[in-house]
Parts: C-alpha cells; structure tokens; sequence
C-alpha cells in the first residue's frame, strides 16, 4: 500500500507518496520507492496506482539506478559521436548540464518528474536570461528524449514543461533605450576610421576585413595566404576552416571545420580588403625572414608580431582590441561585439539592394532569423529614401 504525505516548497504546498515496490537483488527485501512533486493528492494517488500497474505488469523500469548527472555525461559521448559536433559546441552542451546539476545531479532519471523539472525550470528563470534558460531546456529535452528511447524512463518530464515570458509594461517600453546591434554605415566609418588612427597592429586591417566580408571571427583567424585567391585580377577568399581555441592560449589552438556545411564558401572580396590582407602578408614575410626558425610558419594572415611569432590572433584578442576603440569613439554603442561588424555587413547588404537569398550565401547561412530580421529591418537612410518618395508622391494631393 502506498503512503501519502503533504509538504512544503519555495512554491507552496505539494504532496508525495511512498511504496516498496522492486526487489533488492541483494537483500531480497522491497525497497522503497518515493515520488514527489505533486499539486493535489488525488495526483499523487493516480500516479501510485500506475506505478503498481506497472508493477504488475512486469515493467520494472523504476528499479534503475541511474542519476541525471551519470546518464547526462552517457548521453554527452552519445551526442557527440551522433552529431560530429565540435568541442565548442559539447563545451556549451556540458555547461548547460552543469546549470540542470544544481536540481537534478544525484536524483535518479526515473525520480524526476514533470512537477520536479518544471519547478526546476521556474527557479532557473529567476536566476538566468530567458534565452539563456531556453538553452538550457533545450539540452533537457535531449537528455529525456535519448533516456525514453534506451528505456532508462518511462515518462518523459521534458514534454509538456514551459517557460514563461515577463510582459513588459507600456512605461517599460517606452523607456527602454534602443541599441542597435550593428552600425549605420556613416557609424562604421567613424569606428574604421578611428580603428585606422588610434588602433594598435592589426586592428583596422582585422576590423575592414570583418566588416567588408561578413566573416565570423574564428573564420578570419583561421584564414591562411592560400585563402587569397587571384582569378585574372579578381580577388576571393575561400572559407573552409574556422579558429578554436577557449582557453586563449595562443600555441594551444585547433583549427576545425567550419559550423555547417553551408559555411564553406568562396566569396568577393573589396579592394579595400585585398590591398589590406597583401600588405599584412608582405610584413609577414619579412618578419619571418627576421626571426628565422622562431616564426610558427603555418602561414596564417593574421598573426602574432610581438611574441610568439607567427601563431593566428585569438577572438579574446579581438574583443578586448574592439572595446579599446569603442571607448575613443563614445558617440557608438559600447555594447557592441565584433560579431557586430557581420550584422552591420548585412544591413549595408541590404540597404545596397542585394537579394537575402545571395546574403545568406555569402555569409554561409542556410537559414539564420537574426540575418533575416536585419534585412527586414532596413537602415536609417533607406527608411528616409522610402520617406522622401512618399512624401514626392503626394505633394500635390493636398493642394485645393
């Protein structure tokens, strides 16, 4: 016969039940089983009465021993091998488990139910972003679906659970400071321009190139001489590799494949950029003919020059290099990234009237909503052309 017991949470009352179900391979004895998480009794005691059906039945899933943390780092090697995915991506996978350890890392899979996942989920709301939270879910929903699918559960607790949304008020709204997450052109020539004056080796080279191409940051540290393609005068750069390196350590670095299929590409590039790249490269030379055997010839464009010669720049370098500038230039948002310089690309794409479709090819995309709500979102001076011709076509309408 099961038990069942009232108790207190963070989010109010709840019920359990307890009942000695399985066999102890070892004692011999039933051990008990306890479910928690439940709003009402007559919830608690439907769930008793299937697990003795189950019982019954000869399901004995309940008796597996497993935790969430144990069967979440099984299903982390599982995930990897399925997906081929790269240690950036298992890194952000294993860092999301680590958030749903903090609820869940020593209960058994079969204990979690949907009451326990979805308070779990509430408490990570007002600890985290909601994007940030969604991550984090998403992960969960994995983890459940691989253990329905290898019978380590029964009942998956992930399906029906939800996140919530906070509405923000009118006065919200209308306080809320707008901050773009590119540049208006006339801004991006401030922000080169001062990278061109005031920067430090390499930044307005590094920063043209990202902005003139769209590239994603690991792509350009990865690009090599090879990279520069010369067809009759007509310049390219080939796509086929991207940087990793989380730790930032300048000689501790992987070269991968880049993040999809759709990301090898070959693309035009300006001859602002081709002059810049050819000018990085001839110093490269020259350095690597002035420190001899201590320059990594690996042939990498963007490389170190102070000390250890000849290894590709770092992303961290990069950001800390576009904060730098950004503080000489107060009028830009200081909140901007340089992944900012790819979403800046594709409004100028698309204020010069280039198809999405030919967007989302040149920057490696096969479907991407920030790239397609960027496009949509046209720019300053194209909103005032579409003003102006408005307004030159009904000049005359008013005038009786």
């Amino acid at each position: 016969m099961a038990s069942f017991k009232k108790y207190k949470t963070k989010s109010g009352e709840k019920w359990l039940f307890k009942l000695r179900t399985v066999h102890d391979p070892i004692t011999g004895k039933k051990k008990q089983t306890t479910r928690r998480g439940f709003d009402t009794k007559p919830e608690a005691e439907r769930a008793a009465r299937e697990l003795l059906n189950d019982l019954d039945l000869g399901k004995t899933v309940y008796d597996n021993p497993i935790t969430f943390n144990e069967f979440a780092m099984k299903w982390l090697d599982i995930y990897e091998k399925e997906r081929s995915v790269k240690p950036g991506t298992r890194r952000i996978r294993q860092h999301e488990i680590n958030n749903l350890n903090t609820h869940f890392e020593n209960i058994r899979m079969i204990d979690i139910t949907w009451n326990v996942y979805q308070e779990a989920l509430h408490d990570l709301q007002e600890k985290f972003a909601y994007q940030t939270v969604h991550g984090i879910h998403t992960t969960g929903k994995m983890i459940f679906k691989k253990a329905m699918q290898l019978e380590v559960i029964k009942k998956n607790p992930t399906e029906y659970a939800y996140l919530t949304r906070k509405k923000k008020t009118v006065e919200e709204l209308e306080t809320t400071a707008y901050l773009p997450k590119y540049m208006e052109k006339g801004q991006l020539a401030y922000f080169l321009l001062t990278a061109n004056s005031e920067g430090l080796d390499l930044d307005f080279e590094v920063f043209l190139t990202l902005a003139y191409s769209g590239l994603r940051v690991g792509e350009m540290c990865a690009l090599k001489e090879t990279d520069l393609i010369n067809e009759n005068g007509h310049y390219f750069l080939k796509i086929t590799k991207t940087y990793y390196n989380p730790k930032n350590n300048i000689i501790d670095y992987q070269i991968l494949t880049p993040k999809t299929e759709s990301s090898v590409r070959t693309i035009d590039i300006d001859n602002r950029v081709v002059k810049a790249l050819k000018e990085v490269i001839e110093l490269n030379h020259q350095l690597k003919n002035e420190v001899g055997e201590e320059y990594h010839d690996e042939n990498f464009i963007f490389v170190n020059r102070n000390e250890n010669y000849g290894y590709p720049i770092y992303p961290k370098l990069i950001d800390s290099r576009m904060k730098r500038i950004l503080k000489k230039t107060k009028e830009l948002n200081q909140e901007l990234s340089p992944h900012t310089l790819r979403h800046t690309h594709t409004s100028l794409l698309a204020e010069a009237g280039v198809p999405l479709e030919r967007i989302m090819e040149r920057l490696g995309h096969s479907d991407d909503k920030t790239t397609t709500n960027i496009y949509l979102h046209t720019t300053e001076e194209v909103r005032k052309r579409d003003s102006e011709k408005f307004g030159s076509l009904m000049n005359n309408l008013l005038d009786f």
